[in-house]
C-alpha cells in the first residue's frame, strides 16, 4: 500500500486538500467494488494536529505531524491563497522535511501556486515546473534555475508539479495512473469528468507583460507597445523610446521581460485579438487588422502559437453560449 502524504499548509486553500483526499480515497473505493485491496493510505499531515484555514472559519483535525510520520510515498502540496512570500515563510519548517523525504525515495507533488514552496526546497534546480499562469513572472523572477514551462503537468524525475486551478485534477488523475495502472486513471478520469488530453494551459492564460523588473526605460517601451500594438512597431523606434542604442535596448528588454521585443509585440496583439473574439463579432480577418497584422498565414500562425488554438476555435470555445431549453 502505497502512503500519502496531503500537506496541510497554513494558507492551504481547503478546496485543494479536500478534493485530493476524495480523490484518492475514491480509487481505493472503486478496488473495493472490483475486489481487490484498496492502494492508498492518505492521511493529512501537518506541522500541527489541527490547522485553521481561510481565516479561521475551517478548523482541520490532521491525521498525524511531518515530526511523528516516519515515510511516506509521495507527498502533495496544495496551494496556497494570498501573498505568497508570506505563504512560504508561515510554512518554511515543511522545507527540510520535504527534502529529506525526497532523498529517503518519496516523490513530491505540487498543485498549483504550491509549486512556489516545492522550488524553495531547491529540488525544482534545473528541473522542469510548472504553475498557475497568472504566476509565471513571479515565479520565473524568484526561482530563475527552475526551468518553468506552461504545461498543465510536469514529471521531472519524481517531482511533478500542475499548473493553475483545475490543473490539479489532471495531475491527480496521472499519479492514480502512476501508482496504480493506466485502467484505473481512465475510471477516475470518467468518474470525476476530467479530461485526461489537456498538456497545456495556453487556451487559458492571458499574458498580462512582464512587470516583475526595475527597468523604467524597459517599462516605458512595454507602455508604449500596449497602448500601440495595433501600429507599425519597429525595434528602432522602440529603441529611441528607451533612450538607449539598438543592441543595448535588445539585450536589456530580454533580460527584464523573458521575451524578445518581437516576441512580446506578438503576445500583446494576440491578447488583443483574443478579446475580440470573445467579445465583438467582426471576422478574423478584420480582427486581424485591428490588431496590427496583414498577412492572414501570419497572423493564424502565431495566434496558435501563444494559444494552442486556432481563432476559430478559440471563438468556439470562449463565445457567449444559451443553454437551449429543454422540452417540456
Amino acid at each position: 500500500m502505497k502512503h500519502i502524504s496531503i500537506l496541510v499548509t497554513n494558507k492551504a486553500l481547503i478546496a485543494a486538500i479536500g478534493n485530493t483526499r476524495y480523490m484518492f480515497s475514491s480509487v481505493n473505493d472503486f478496488l473495493k467494488e472490483a475486489g481487490i485491496p484498496p492502494l492508498f493510505d492518505v492521511q493529512l499531515v501537518g506541522l500541527s494536529k489541527e490547522v485553521e484555514l481561510d481565516n479561521g472559519i475551517y478548523t482541520i483535525q490532521l491525521d498525524t505531524t511531518i515530526y511523528e510520520l516516519g515515510k511516506t510515498d509521495l507527498i502533495l502540496i496544495p496551494p496556497v491563497s494570498g501573498d505568497v512570500c508570506e505563504s512560504i515563510a508561515l510554512n518554511k519548517d515543511f522545507i527540510p522535511w520535504i527534502k529529506q523525504q525526497y532523498q529517503n525515495g518519496a516523490q513530491v507533488a505540487s498543485l498549483c501556486v504550491g509549486a512556489f514552496l516545492l522550488a524553495e526546497t531547491g529540488l525544482l534546480d534545473d528541473r522542469w515546473c510548472s504553475t498557475h499562469w497568472k504566476s509565471i513572472n513571479e515565479f520565473r523572477e524568484t526561482y530563475p534555475k527552475v526551468r518553468l514551462v506552461n504545461q498543465v503537468i510536469t514529471d521531472d524525475r519524481g517531482l511533478y508539479t500542475s499548473g493553475g486551478a483545475n490543473s490539479y485534477w489532471n495531475l491527480l488523475i496521472y499519479l492514480v495512473g502512476k501508482f496504480s495502472n493506466h485502467e484505473i486513471a481512465i475510471r477516475t478520469s470518467k468518474y470525476f469528468e476530467v479530461d485526461m488530453d489537456r498538456e497545456s494551459q495556453s487556451p487559458y492564460a492571458a499574458f498580462e507583460g512582464s512587470r516583475f523588473h526595475n527597468d523604467d526605460a524597459i517599462h516605458k517601451v512595454q507602455e508604449y507597445v500596449e497602448r500601440h500594438y495595433q501600429d507599425q512597431l519597429n525595434l528602432e523606434m522602440l529603441a529611441d523610446i528607451a533612450n538607449l542604442g539598438h543592441r543595448t535596448f535588445q539585450r536589456r528588454f530580454k533580460n527584464a521581460t523573458h521575451h524578445t521585443v518581437i516576441v512580446y509585440i506578438q503576445k500583446i496583439r494576440v491578447e488583443a485579438a483574443k478579446k475580440f473574439l470573445e467579445q465583438e463579432t467582426l471576422t478574423v480577418s478584420e480582427i486581424m487588422y485591428e490588431v496590427g497584422y496583414t498577412d492572414p498565414e501570419a497572423f493564424r500562425k502565431i495566434f496558435k502559437r501563444e494559444t494552442d488554438l486556432s481563432p476559430m476555435q478559440y471563438r468556439t470555445k470562449y463565445q457567449e453560449r444559451k443553454v437551449t431549453p429543454l422540452p417540456a
